[in-house]
């Protein structure tokens, strides 16, 4: 069965209703609302609209704090901290990112720490704002929950999360090269969506709690007496030794928390730190030869026989970009996720007395006008 659909700008008016109805400000509610349902217009459904139950029970448990404005800790001009102050990451990462941009436009570079943020969401959201700008950046971001869901390479229990990697470069001539991957060998939201479908992930992605390879992402989600299963890192030992400079230059660098014990007091909160490199690659001085080398190497990329596995050669951020116009009138959500949507709501409503509605509505709505 086909997952609902929901009218992608209803859904995107639901998100902001929810967080107006908890508490956020008017701008606040905006930039959540653009950035998860970018997430599911740009295929990567485990950072959309799903994340919502997750960040109000981290609001209901005291953890999540609304409106917050981002402090710079420390400042040396083209190189600073700040902190996001518990504060939504929607919110306090763009607010970040707008620091980094004009300290980069102003000094040619900007290298910036963000610590103590709630999740920041798809990382490549933030790397698509510089490159929107006309500056490259580089991202190397941890994320502290509880429990760890990454084991090491070798490992058989967790030690860490997925980490992500990402950089943004932007090109006057064509559309920017956008990589941004986790350092798992699938993201820990997409095990989540595999789930509520009741669905299986690939072999070699997770490992059950005797450390065995498994594709049921029941492992996470409904662990056995004792320890649960953990997610692989990608390519071995490779994606191991990347998700720990993540989290050496990501936070513990930032001045932020690492994912140790000490650090995992939450239930549903998801701190992230991230170290962004911004710079402006006008000041290199290659200007129109990298917009020619550029283009030339990307064509002679994209002119190799095709191995039938796939219908066409595609750069960092097509696939994003082929998801959102497939999806640009209507988002699927799967019932399991639709349902805690709905649940999201209710408690709202209960704590504020306010309800944003529930989504389910406008999936009934939209299937019984598809009828």
């Amino acid at each position: 069965m086909a997952d609902p659909l929901i009218p992608t700008a209803a859904l995107h008016r639901w998100v902001v209703d929810l967080w107006r109805s908890a508490g956020s400000n008017e701008r606040e509610s905006a930039l959540v609302a653009d950035h998860l349902v970018a997430a599911n217009l740009s295929g990567h459904d485990s950072h959309g609209v799903g994340m919502a139950p997750r960040y109000v029970q981290s609001l209901l448990e005291g953890d999540l704090q609304l409106n917050q404005t981002v402090v710079i800790v420390t400042d040396g001009g083209s190189v600073l901290t700040v902190d996001g102050r518990r504060g939504l990451g929607q919110s306090v990462g763009w607010q970040a990112m707008e620091i980094a941009i004009e300290r980069a436009r102003r000094h040619g570079v900007c290298v910036l720490g963000l610590r103590n943020s709630h999740h920041l969401g798809r990382i490549g959201h933030w790397a698509e704002q510089a490159a929107a700008s006309g500056l490259v950046s580089i991202h190397f971001t941890n994320a502290v929950s509880a429990p760890a869901m990454v084991a090491p390479y070798g490992g058989a229990e967790a030690r860490f999360l997925t980490n992500p990697f990402t950089v943004g470069i932007p090109r006057s001539g064509g559309e920017p090269i956008l990589l941004d991957f986790a350092t798992s060998a699938i993201a820990l939201g997409k095990v989540r969506v595999a789930y509520n479908r009741k669905e299986k992930v690939p072999f070699g992605c997770l490992i059950d709690a005797q450390g065995r390879p498994t594709d049921d992402p029941a492992v996470l989600f409904e662990p056995e007496q004792g320890p649960r299963g953990a997610l692989l890192p990608f390519g071995a030992h490779k994606g191991h030794a990347l998700a720990m400079v993540c989290e050496l230059l990501g936070a513990a660098l930032t001045g932020g928390e690492t994912t140790r014990p000490p650090n995992q007091r939450m239930r549903h909160a998801i701190w992230n730190n991230m170290l962004a490199i911004v710079f402006d690659p006008a000041r290199l001085g290659s200007g129109e030869s990298f917009e020619t080398e550029a283009r030339s190497f990307v064509e002679w990329v994209r002119s190799a026989r095709l191995s039938g596995a796939i219908d066409a050669i595609l750069m960092p951020g097509d696939p994003e970009r082929r998801s959102r116009r497939a999806r640009a009138e209507a988002v699927p959500i799967d019932g399991a996720t639709l349902a805690e949507l709905d649940e999201a709501a209710e408690a709202i409503a209960r704590a504020t007395g306010r309800s944003p509605g529930l989504p389910s509505k406008l999936a009934a709505t939209d299937q019984a006008g598809a009828g």
